[in-house]
């Protein structure tokens, strides 16, 4: 998709990690506050993000819009299209009723899913799953609340093929990546893809010639600059949220992509190797 054809949040995660300091907070706030923002002068904005009119004007030719009330345009219709009709949205108030709690999440979690496919690339799904193909072995990682999704991933893909396992601690993660070959590969997810347990991971496997998938966010982060393959995933995330429901279930969409189109491509075997699977455990349930 042409730069210019980009929605605002696509815009944004694409750039992020080439923005100066001062235009990051710029970004920041915008994500977080954008039915506000559409609102808001040069002047205003810039005094709530702490930097000068020209990082804001800055920011925007960043982004590929003409000036600042182009831009503040595509927060406008940003924010139209995410409001929609059927949902209500904002943020949760202490003063909400549970009916509109739950209808407020629902619209954040549709919200995730709808970016999440508006940033699917298909060649980049085929690329991740021939990789995972031609392993031997797949090692499913991630730190904090990204280590959750990359144990649901490892279950899920071992419900239908050997080889894929999840390692939960940063240093045996290190560890086992030392062990992988250029047959093996690794999963790994990162929302923001700019950790530093990350990073040391990926020098490892770089050293050993392994291939690496990474979910992120940020397609232009620093992880992904290194990464083989990168399957981004929607949901507006600020530094407080720390693992947000949305930001997961963007997340799981993606590994049930992948799943489904590695599973369609060996449609027998899987199809055995989930059949022993249920057998064996058909003993557990009463």
């Amino acid at each position: 998709m042409p730069f210019g054809q980009r929605n605002l949040q696509e815009r944004i995660s694409s750039e992020y990690y080439q923005l100066t300091t001062a235009e990051r907070k710029v970004a920041d706030y915008v994500v977080a506050h954008q039915r506000d923002t559409q609102f808001m002068s040069i002047s205003d904005l810039a005094e709530a993000c702490g930097v000068a009119e020209a990082t804001v004007s800055r920011f925007c030719r960043r982004l590929k819009y003409k000036g600042y009330n182009a831009f503040k345009l595509a927060v406008a219709n940003a924010a139209a299209q995410h409001t929609g009709e059927l949902f209500l949205s904002g943020e949760i108030s202490p003063d909400d009723p549970v009916p509109d709690l739950c209808q407020k999440l629902y619209g954040a979690e549709v919200d995730a899913l709808a970016q999440t496919l508006s940033m699917v690339r298909p060649e980049n799904v085929v690329a991740a799953a021939d990789i995972l193909c031609r392993s031997k072995r797949v090692l499913c990682m991630g730190q904090g609340g990204s280590m959750i999704m990359a144990a649901e991933a490892a279950h899920l893909f071992s419900t239908a093929m050997p080889g894929f396992t999840a390692i939960i601690d940063s240093h045996l993660q290190l560890i086992a990546a030392a062990t992988l070959t250029e047959e093996d590969s690794i999963l790994f997810f990162s929302y923001s893809g700019a950790t530093r347990d990350l990073m040391d991971l990926l020098d490892v496997a770089r050293d050993r010639h392994c291939k690496v998938i990474l979910v992120t966010h940020y397609p232009r982060s620093p992880a992904a600059a290194q990464a083989d393959v990168i399957l981004q995933c929607g949901a507006n995330e600020n530094p407080l949220q720390l693992g947000s429901v949305p930001a997961r279930i963007a997340q799981l969409f993606l590994v049930d992509i992948l799943f489904t189109e590695v599973c369609r491509r060996s449609e027998g075997s899987v199809k055995q190797v989930r059949e022993r699977v249920a057998d064996a455990l058909s003993s557990k349930h009463i």
